[in-house]
């Protein structure tokens, strides 16, 4: 399938350790450190229910994630399975947001990195090299060698989430908490008191910011989602990995800011005037208070360690996140390219790599990057939860995957807080608001300029090749079948099946009777009808439809279809047609297609009986990627899927062309078709400046035709020259696309 082209591309390596070591180096220590100042300072020793509340929300969002990872084992998280429950333009939107999350997360830990990296620099006593490492521009330069160096490391080896540095990390947090535990239980109760006095120095709205700001530490199990595709025994190891993420990360998150806030200040002093003073680096001094230089030094290595763990993380899964799209030609095609030799999609890497480092030097400092991180995660998260509920209604099939408790009321808890929190967080920091805002526009602008003809042709290759899809999305297309002859009922049933795929597709099929005078006559076509019609519905139902009937009296039957089609609403018109060069139908089949507001498919059978799944050979021109890609995409991936006959698609060019411009077109109609129809095909470029007699001549060596038409204007006609003179000269069946 060709839905799962990038999962074939990237082998599943990954077991449960390895999906750990995503979630938690990317979860564990890099927020907590680089965001606990910021926490404390407006909240105080509340900052603790502030993480309480926040791993409560992120355990909530965790199982809706599980439950969509586990079904879908497919890289790219979020954006996934927004493609698969959502429109194309929704789900790209959704996959640009998730995509600049990790990317902004990045930023963050990259800046958390340059941050204590010169901190513990500066503590080296040489004359004149504390004032050198000081400079902000110092901590930059830090911040863009970690990303290099990664960016190198991710070229040329798939993300285990940093093993080594994961485990070290961890042993470091434990070894502070268990010291500070160890003072704790020697400090007198008074002085205990008084660091948590007061307990709530911010409010409740002091809890609600505190919260808003730190977010971001609970992100990393989602990170799992992104390389699903990469997990081995996917639908037992992520729902683990997710939720063990987030118990070791709470494990110690809570201990140790519960540690920090009581041993970790001196007598007559406050966690909120420590952390206003030292915001990036208060979990430094307060380790220094209760276990001296070694606690200080312990502090600054689990905030280097951590940093650089979840820098690599987030730089991980922001390149599966562009290759799916890629893949999808939602983003360029570039993207998706795989290094032959070690199998990892180096493209993805740099530009994901180059736009945090570009990020790295826009955004001012630790805590900015931080608000706009957590921000946009709980948006993905909210939409995570809309979506994981619109696939379970949606769903008929009983699947063992993991399933979410107490559906829907979990998710709408989860979904209402992450959005709560995100109204909050851009009224507190609008900068926030304003950051994602402007990437908004970018990626819209350019879905719009570059990608998005060549994103619907594949998703309609993509819904051919899995009719689930459309169900998942709550799709129930219309498409209008006018019937009249029984031994064609069966090609023009495999035809609708194809612009309305089985189970979700509704195809409506319509006899016209034309009244009569005469009783015996009327009876007659009345008979006939019925006979049409039964045969009709045999058909369907062996081809997986439920269709409609509908019987109707006209005088005109080309203006009855008309007429149906606009009050029915139907987004396709299926026409089968056995002389397109008689002038009365050539006319009113023009006169249709300007009139209907419906997509348009004309099947020409070479002769009353013929069977569309005989077909052996199929021809597809392209002229260019137009409009009429998607319908020619669904019809083939159709055809392809049932039978598998050999498809060739063509382009014809001016005999003069360039052999530059030859080599270019022909890579590009490759592309195209390996991503239409998964199984292999013939692509040729012809250099030939007599477009009709080539088409024939190809035409007549195959069994099938499957061509696209211009749209009709008040001027050129949808079925012009090169089309009649097809259907004239060729013997071949034949398939004529008009999209609206």
């Amino acid at each position: 399938m060709a839905t799962d082209q990038q999962s074939a591309s990237v082998n599943r390596t990954m077991g449960l350790f390895g999906a750990l070591g995503i979630g938690v180096g990317a979860m564990v220590g890099g927020g907590i450190l680089a965001l606990a100042g910021v926490a404390f300072a407006v909240s105080g020793p509340s900052a603790i229910v502030a993480f309480i509340l926040n791993g409560i929300i992120a355990i909530i969002t965790a199982l809706s994630f599980a439950e969509m990872a586990s079904a879908n084992p497919q890289s790219g998280g979020t954006y996934t399975y927004a493609k698969k429950a959502l429109s194309l333009q929704v789900a790209f939107g959704v996959g640009w947001i998730v995509w600049f999350a990790s990317l902004v997360a990045a930023v963050l830990y990259a800046l958390g990195f340059g941050s204590f990296a010169v901190f513990a620099l500066q503590q080296i006593p040489i004359s004149g090299f504390q004032d050198i490492v000081g400079l902000k521009l110092f901590s930059v330069l830090l911040a863009l060698a970690a990303i290099a160096y990664f960016t190198f490391k991710l070229t040329r080896s798939s993300g285990d989430g940093g093993a080594f540095i994961n485990i070290g990390k961890l042993v470091v947090f434990a070894i502070l908490i268990a010291g500070g535990l160890a003072v704790f239980v020697q400090t007198p109760f008074s002085h205990i008191k008084q660091s948590l006095d007061p307990f709530f120095s911010g409010g409740f709205s002091g809890v609600v910011a505190a919260m808003g700001y730190t977010f971001i530490a609970m992100q990393g199990f989602d990170l799992i989602a992104s390389a699903a595709g990469e997990i081995k025994n996917p639908e037992k190891t992520i729902p683990k990995a997710m939720i063990g993420t987030l118990v070791i990360g709470l494990s110690i998150y809570l201990p140790l800011l519960f540690v920090m806030s009581t041993v970790g200040v001196l007598p007559g002093e406050s966690i909120v005037e420590l952390s206003r003073d030292n915001p990036e680096t208060v979990l430094a001094i307060a380790a220094q208070n209760y276990l001296g230089a070694f606690g200080f030094w312990l502090v600054l290595i689990a905030g280097i360690f951590s940093m650089l763990s979840a820098l690599q993380a987030n730089l991980f899964a922001a390149s599966r996140i562009s290759l799916r799209m890629a893949n999808d030609r939602t983003l360029s095609h570039h993207m998706a390219n795989i290094d032959e030799r070690f199998g990892t999609p180096v493209t993805s890497v740099w530009v994901t790599s180059g736009i945090v480092g570009l990020l790295v030097l826009i955004l001012p400092d630790v805590a900015a990057a931080g608000a706009a991180s957590s921000l946009i995660f709980l948006i993905t998260f909210a939409l995570g939860h809309v979506i994981m509920m619109l696939m379970r209604s949606r769903s008929y099939k009983e699947t063992e995957t993991f399933k979410a408790p107490y559906f829907p009321a979990l998710p709408i808890v989860g979904m209402t807080a992450c959005v709560a929190l995100a109204i909050f967080q851009a009224i507190v920091e609008p900068a926030a608001g304003v950051i994602s805002l402007f990437w908004l526009i970018i990626g819209g602008v350019l879905f719009v300029s570059f990608f998005v003809k060549k994103a619907e042709a594949i998703e309609a290759s993509e819904q051919a090749l899995d009719p689930d899809l459309v169900r998942l999305r709550g799709l129930s297309p219309l498409v209008l079948l006018p019937i009249s002859n029984p031994a064609n009922a069966e090609s023009m049933v495999f035809v609708a099946n194809a612009l309305a795929p089985p189970v979700v597709g509704r195809v409506l099929l319509l006899s016209i009777v034309i009244p009569s005078i005469e009783k015996d006559d009327i009876d007659r076509r009345l008979s006939s009808s019925g006979d049409v019609t039964q045969y009709a519905l045999k058909a369907s139902f062996e081809a997986g439809l439920r269709p409609d009937t509908l019987t109707t009296i006209a005088e005109h039957p080309w203006e009855e279809i008309e007429r149906v089609a606009k009050v029915h609403n139907c987004r396709s018109l299926l026409l089968g047609l056995s002389d397109l060069n008689d002038d009365e139908t050539s006319q009113n089949l023009e006169k249709l297609v300007k009139h209907v507001k419906s997509d348009v498919v004309v099947f020409r059978q070479p002769y009353s009986g013929w069977k569309i799944t005989e077909a052996k050979k199929v021809l597809i021109p392209v002229a260019g990627f137009s409009s009429h890609d998607t319908l020619r995409a669904r019809i083939a991936a159709s055809l392809w899927r049932s039978s598998q006959p050999e498809m060739k698609f063509i382009q014809i060019l001016p005999s003069d062309t360039a052999e530059e411009i030859i080599k270019k077109n022909h890579q590009r109609l490759t592309r195209f078709a390996s991503r239409i129809i998964p199984g292999k095909v013939e692509v040729e470029v012809i250099p030939n400046n007599d477009v009709i007699n080539e088409l024939v001549s190809q035409s007549n060596q195959h069994d099938l035709v499957i061509m696209g038409l211009g749209k009709p204007t008040a001027k050129e006609k949808a079925f012009g020259k090169i089309a009649m003179e097809l259907a004239e000269n060729s013997d071949s069946a034949l398939i004529f696309i008009s999209k609206k």
